[in-house]
């Protein structure tokens, strides 16, 4: 599909939106007040790739869908990874019903062990496959206490206070995904989290396309279907895992040496196709990243991968067998580097290093913002004589989400009267509501969401909120939780684009003056062997700041010290420089 240019919006905007949405005048009357009214409120996932959660609310009654993170932006130093704001579920603990999980990515299931213990531990449902990565990644949370988690099958039904939830199988890179069926008083609606129809998948089933039918005739018809738009800019359907599989096949056929192969340490499917070809050909698998290696313990542990005993080896036993004897998975695709990939390429892993005849797959899409880095990575590995295979030269990776035409399938099945585009940046969600209108949707019946705000259905009709409840970022760093905010950031960009100095001042409190000259740090801003007639000019600068003001003040006023060498030095330097570094002024009084 080409995209066509956005129509001009119909009848009104919202002076509540940040955006100006376009909304219709009966939207115009929602509120979050309504009374007996289903309230369906994103509180991540809608104008981002990740941070995923969903709140559905009737009469008091909560559920939720997938409490996930979202990686940090490049802007965003030392940041670990984004948790959703849960300020709106506040003092509502008791009414929440359960926690529902769609499948075990951290976008999904990244904030389970944040946040499940803040919203009262409530009953977490999830396929096992789901359950064991939770429980897995929990393991690493000691002080936050067992987690409610139940186990659920594809055609189970839940009855959570006015909801009751059922299941529908879908395919999406990991096994075990499902979307929801979720009856409410209101109507019903579907929730297909992230998905891909996949009519030849390699370690899974093809998704229940009868089901989804059948589930979706019940109740007189969807009111509202809540869809993946992740791919919604990409045309045509997404390719099976089959066909990857054979790509994979051919280049291991023909590789003379080891063949290594990065990809996404969650990627399940990726590895039963990697085992299958490495039995195929007697080749022996070692796998490596932390990640990657636990969720395939998992996943053989509760049978989604299909492997004999002898096939996977520990990675410190490669060396023994022959380079044509070996694949190697592991992670790294994205340039990451700390990943066992750059490790490789840098030769700073302990057991493999490249080789000339080496075949290297990258076997994943490049995510948005690593195109440098991967880039790199690729130069290096070829001065070393690896031969290097992606995803532009030979159909070595699928994405898991569903492309343009599979959105159209989707909606077919469906046939909701409500389209409301979720998983996405807001371009992704407007393009998702374009393609709803080529199969027949009034455009009016196309809600595009941001973070925060509410889709209400009273009576058959829907509306948006004019208020949004709190999403605002909500930042993990190492054992801190949201205690790392605006202002803190700003602080680490500052210090990365412009560095620190910092002026370290020692004052006689009888006389006022300096003793000696004041000692200069600087980090990141200038190198001070070859800036001595600069450090010569900020030493004279701060003696006579440091003496004008005590003779005008006649006492040591530190606080107004400080705030007078900050600023007057930061201009100083900026005027020498043009940059602005972070200036620390030290007092010490003697």
């Amino acid at each position: 599909m080409t995209p066509r240019q956005f129509r001009k919006p119909i009848e009104h905007r919202d002076p509540a939106s940040p955006r100006g949405e376009p909304v219709s005048l009966e939207h115009q009357r929602g509120e979050l007040e309504i009374a007996d009214a289903l309230k369906i409120i994103p509180l991540g996932g809608l104008e981002e790739v990740g941070r995923n959660m969903t709140v559905f609310e009737y009469k008091g009654d909560i559920v939720i869908v997938d409490v996930g993170l979202q990686f940090p932006e490049e802007d965003m130093p030392g940041i670990d990874y984004i948790i959703p704001n849960i300020e709106y579920l506040k003092g509502k603990e008791k009414q929440i019903q359960g926690i529902i999980i769609t499948h075990g990515h951290l976008d999904h299931i990244g904030a389970v062990s944040h946040l499940a213990p803040k919203l009262g531990n409530p009953p977490i449902y999830a396929t096992a496959l789901s359950r064991g990565i939770i429980l897995k990644r929990h393991d690493d949370f000691p002080s936050a206490g067992p987690l409610n988690i139940h186990v659920v099958q594809k055609t189970d039904s839940l009855t959570l206070g006015h909801f009751k939830v059922q299941f529908f199988h879908v395919n999406h890179n990991i096994p075990d995904s499902v979307g929801i069926a979720l009856h409410t008083p209101e109507g019903l609606v579907v929730h297909t989290g992230d998905f891909k129809f996949d009519h030849s998948p390699i370690g899974d089933e093809p998704a229940d396309l009868a089901r989804i039918v059948q589930l979706c005739s019940e109740d007189g018809g969807v009111l509202a279907l809540l869809s993946d738009s992740t791919n919604a800019e990409v045309p045509g359907y997404t390719i099976s895992e089959r066909q990857v599989q054979e790509s994979l096949d051919e280049i291991i056929k023909q590789a003379e040496g080891r063949v290594i192969a990065a990809t996404f340490g969650s990627l399940i499917s990726r590895i039963q196709q990697l085992i299958n070809i490495a039995e195929k050909y007697g080749r022996k698998l070692a796998i490596d990243g932390y990640s990657m290696r636990t969720n395939v313990e998992i996943a053989r542990e509760l049978g989604f991968l299909k492997v004999r005993k002898e096939t996977i080896i520990p990675i410190g036993e490669a060396h023994r067998h022959s380079p044509e004897k070996m694949i190697i998975a592991c992670t790294g695709a994205q340039g990451e580097g700390d990943a066992v990939l750059m490790r490789i390429a840098h030769r700073e892993h302990k057991f493999i290093h490249i080789q000339k005849g080496d075949s290297v797959i990258f076997s994943s899409s490049v995510v948005p913002g690593n195109e440098r880095s991967v880039s790199a990575l690729k130069d290096i590995l070829m001065y070393q004589g690896a031969k290097i295979f992606h995803s532009k030269l030979m159909d070595v990776h699928a994405s898991g989400h569903a492309q343009v035409e599979d959105l159209k399938l989707m909606l077919n099945l469906v046939k909701p009267k409500h389209l409301i585009p979720i998983h996405g940046n807001h371009f992704m969600l407007r393009m998702h509501g374009e393609i709803a209108e080529s199969v027949g949707m009034l455009q009016d019946h196309v809600l595009i969401l941001t973070n925060g705000q509410a889709a209400i259905f009273k009576d058959g009709k829907a509306y948006l909120s004019k208020k949004r409840v709190p999403t605002n970022y909500v930042m993990v760093d190492g054992l801190g939780i949201g205690d790392v905010g605006s202002v803190v950031l700003r602080d680490r960009q500052v210090m990365a684009q412009d560095g620190i100095f910092v002026i370290i001042s020692t004052i006689d409190t009888g006389t006022g003056k300096l003793k000696g000259n004041p000692d200069i740090i600087s980090r990141g801003f200038v190198y001070l062997r070859e800036s001595q007639q600069l450090l010569s000019d900020v030493r004279k600068r701060v003696r006579a700041i440091v003496e004008g003001s005590t003779a005008k003040e006649h006492t040591l006023n530190t606080v107004y010290l400080k705030d007078e060498i900050r600023n007057k030095m930061g201009q100083f330097l900026f005027s020498r420089t043009e940059r602005r570094p972070m200036v620390i002024p030290v007092i010490i009084e003697v």
